[in-house]
């Protein structure tokens, strides 16, 4: 099988299963492991590409063909979004190399009847490439977005209604970059010793970028599998975004405290807590034994001790632990808007009403939850994604019907990150988009949306609360 019949599966797959993409991705680049770095590369640009691109070829094919996308049987639908996307988005390969790759693709799939279609529009494509129709920017903007971001126009709409079109529209570009893996270091290593697995790294040849906001938080490029990096495997570092760690940041763990990770999977805040609290503990929960599978073998890879797993419902309040806890960290389940750039097919499953759904499960866990914190100890609400009813919103409920008091983040963040804050509070202003939740300046200053375009992370929220 070659790689463009193994990307051509992955779509029939996730258009027929539903299945998670990058999981699907990662499966699938697993089976062939013994190709080489080059081809598992192509592979995964390929597929990941034409996802994220989705609507924008959808829109040039129906431009372009006779028969709609919608129309088109699956197979062929799939196999002609990743032509397309190889036309206009991978330069290394030649228009006619694309065509007659997919002609002889639909042959050995049983479709040679289709030979001479599949043929005529990738063609027509190609050669108006360098003049291809867009939607009427003026006559219909939120069409246009949709068309040259890949977005769908009523996820546009939402945001432009929080941040106005200027905030919005970088928001949309940034998630259409390239993300780096994030890789965060054990605490317990030094920065001379982070250097030289750095330079370990490079001698692979993967890039390192140094993070913007914590030293021990770099970025990696060129690397396609991060457990094949030096060092993973001793438990030196995992895949975390700079996001998450912040949370913990904020959250101000000391030594001796004991940590509550209410939806920890798959384990990055309960290491790093467990690494801050030192002699304390963390008691790291989630709803499923799969999940919790996944945070016990990060923990054990990590080599912490300090950290007990439990599988255990978010949602349904444990009387044992009331009152407990010095911290409680909690980042629940959320619609994910502020990963799309890394999980692309996000935007084609999140719909208005499962925003609804999302958005009541939270309030269950948050009100379950806010009674584990002992007086005077912190609550940190996080999640990953850009939505109001999801994030300011919820810090609202949090102070007014919960009785937490917000806790400002200056001093516990750093200073990059704050002025980044500020930043963006200004252009909301500036564009008559500040909070729509009605927020105080208390509440206001306990929070942080981390939007990309604005901050060096992904989508992200956080806010601190105390326990009076």
């Amino acid at each position: 099988m070659n790689g463009r019949e193994l990307v051509l599966d992955i779509l029939l797959t996730l258009e027929r299963d539903k299945e998670y993409s990058h999981r699907l991705i990662k499966s699938a680049l697993d089976k062939v492991d013994y190709l080489e770095s080059r081809q598992k590369a192509f592979i995964k640009r390929l597929a990941e590409g034409t996802l994220e691109r989705q609507l924008e070829l959808d829109y040039y094919l129906d431009c372009y063909s006779t028969v709609s996308v919608k129309k088109m049987k699956p197979l062929i639908r799939c196999l002609m979004r990743m032509s397309v996307y190889q036309l206009l988005y991978m330069d290394t390969v030649p228009d006619s190399a694309v065509c007659n790759e997919a002609c002889k693709l639909a042959a050995k799939r049983g479709f040679g009847n289709l030979k001479g279609f599949v043929n005529g529009v990738l063609r027509r494509i190609s050669a108006g490439k360098q003049a291809l129709p867009m939607p009427d920017e003026k006559k219909e903007p939120l069409h246009y977005l949709s068309v040259r971001y890949s977005m769908p126009e009523w996820l546009i709409e939402l945001w432009m209604e929080e941040y106005g079109r200027e905030i919005t529209v970088t928001l949309l570009e940034a998630l259409l970059e390239i993300h780096p893996v994030s890789l965060r270091f054990s605490l317990r290593m030094t920065g001379q010793e982070r250097e030289i697995v750095c330079e370990q790294m490079r001698k692979r040849g993967v890039e390192i970028i140094p993070g913007s906001y914590l030293p021990y938080v770099v970025l990696a490029e060129h690397t396609e599998n991060p457990a094949e990096l030096p060092g993973f495997d001793r438990g030196l570092f995992m895949v975390q975004d700079v996001s998450s760690a912040l949370a913990v940041e904020a959250a101000g763990i000391r030594d001796g405290d004991f940590v509550v990770d209410v939806c920890a999977a798959p384990g990055g805040k309960s290491a790093l807590a467990a690494q801050r609290a030192g002699g304390g503990r963390v008691l790291a929960r989630d709803v499923s034994e799969e999940k919790a599978e996944r945070i016990r073998e990060n923990i054990s890879r990590m080599g912490i001790g300090n950290v007990d797993v439990q599988v255990y419902d978010g949602a349904v309040q444990d009387e044992s632990l009331k009152g407990k806890a010095d911290v409680v960290l909690l980042d629940v389940p959320c619609s994910g808007l502020g990963v799309i750039g890394k999980k692309r097919d996000i935007k084609y499953r999140v719909t208005p009403q499962t925003l609804e759904e999302v958005c009541a499960l939270q309030r269950r866990i948050v009100r379950a939850s806010a009674a584990y914190v002992k007086q005077g100890g912190i609550l940190l609400y996080s999640t990953c994604t850009i939505h109001g009813r999801e994030n300011e919103e919820m810090v609202a409920f949090i102070t007014r019907e919960l009785g937490l008091e917000p806790v400002s983040l200056e001093g516990r963040l750093p200073e990059a990150v704050l002025e980044q804050k500020r930043l963006l509070e200004r252009k909301r202003e500036e564009a008559g988009k500040l909070s729509q939740a009605g927020l105080t300046s208390e509440e206001c200053g306990a929070c942080l949306q981390l939007l990309p375009g604005y901050m060096e992370a992904d989508g992200f929220f956080l806010a601190c609360f105390r326990q009076p």
